[in-house]
């Protein structure tokens, strides 16, 4: 049904899996393995964090919103790509794509901030050492964590209602894995200078502040650390903060790909794939990144197993 060329759309077809219907069983068996590995990790750790005396911290706080984030984030794609994979149909109903993309938006903005909280409580932790527990009390915790989470949330608010206000003239192909803004933009008809305008000034807030935030945080923590005398004394700071930048650099360097750049006119691979590093990938090599090298984690994980 058309209205002035406009079409009332009831679904979107994801294009994202053409051409792969030889592999979609390898694919599914892949992302299935990927989903299962992420939530039962970041589970893992969460419980972790709850029971173990040793990880009762403001770093294991935080840590443990970011696996919770983390479980979001693949609950929110990997399931209807599995759907789309198993029953070999290409279709999402749009009130499923709304849905999608302002959860998975959501999650993306929360994300941003909660990174730049993680770095300011390295910051303090290496650079006031003697004024932590004075500065980072559980109740800071509580505030600086829900604040993320609405900022998140209100963040994708924004972007949802502006991108669903757009009318879509026919076109319903999605050139990609799952909802999102940048290919949502490219069906539409009419003018998106105001969406391309918030992605650009809302990330202004929601990501390139606290990068910038991140980034000063790390230089203080760097000019402090290479004041440390002992070779031993330096490595051990660097290693409580190496995780983190780690996961920063993923996480950022996809984003910034993926939502601070000009709208593609044209979809490419990287266009389709780098957005699954940080919705897919990333959420998979946290919880392997925080624990690898993390001696309290694995302290605990050997108390825990020596009481079974």
């Amino acid at each position: 049904m058309e209205m002035q060329n406009e079409t009332v759309l009831t679904e979107f077809i994801i294009l994202g899996f053409q051409n792969l219907q030889e592999v979609r069983l390898l694919i599914f068996s892949g992302f299935l393995t990927i989903y299962l590995f992420t939530v039962l990790w970041n589970t893992f750790i969460i419980i972790l964090a709850l029971v173990d005396q040793r990880l009762q911290s403001p770093m294991y706080f935080f840590l443990g919103n970011l696996s919770f984030l983390d479980i979001c984030y693949t609950t929110t794609t990997i399931p209807q790509m599995l759907d789309l994979l198993l029953i070999e149909r290409s279709s999402i109903s749009y009130l499923r794509c709304v849905l999608q993309l302002y959860f998975f938006f959501s999650f993306v903005g929360t994300e941003c901030l909660l990174l730049a909280v993680m770095a300011f409580d390295r910051y303090v932790a290496i650079c006031n050492p003697l004024r932590y527990t004075l500065i980072i009390k559980r109740n800071v915790c509580l505030q600086l964590a829900t604040a993320c989470w609405a900022g998140g949330f209100l963040n994708s608010a924004v972007h949802t209602v502006y991108a669903f206000q757009l009318p879509f003239c026919g076109e319903n192909h999605i050139d990609a894995f799952y909802c999102d803004i940048p290919p949502l933009l490219k069906l539409s008809c009419g003018d998106i200078t105001l969406n391309k305008r918030l992605l650009l000034t809302i990330g202004l807030f929601i990501a390139w502040t606290p990068l910038f935030c991140i980034i000063l945080s790390y230089a203080y923590i760097i000019s402090t650390v290479l004041k440390i005398r002992s070779t031993e004394g330096r490595q051990k700071a660097f290693s409580t903060c190496s995780s983190h930048l780690t996961v920063v650099l993923l996480y950022y360097g996809s984003c910034i790909f993926t939502y601070l750049r000009p709208v593609p006119t044209q979809s490419s691979v990287n266009t389709k794939l780098i957005p699954l590093m940080y919705s897919i990938l990333t959420p998979l090599l946290n919880p392997i990144i925080y624990t690898l090298r993390n001696k309290d984690v694995k302290t605990a994980w050997k108390s825990i197993m020596g009481k079974v």
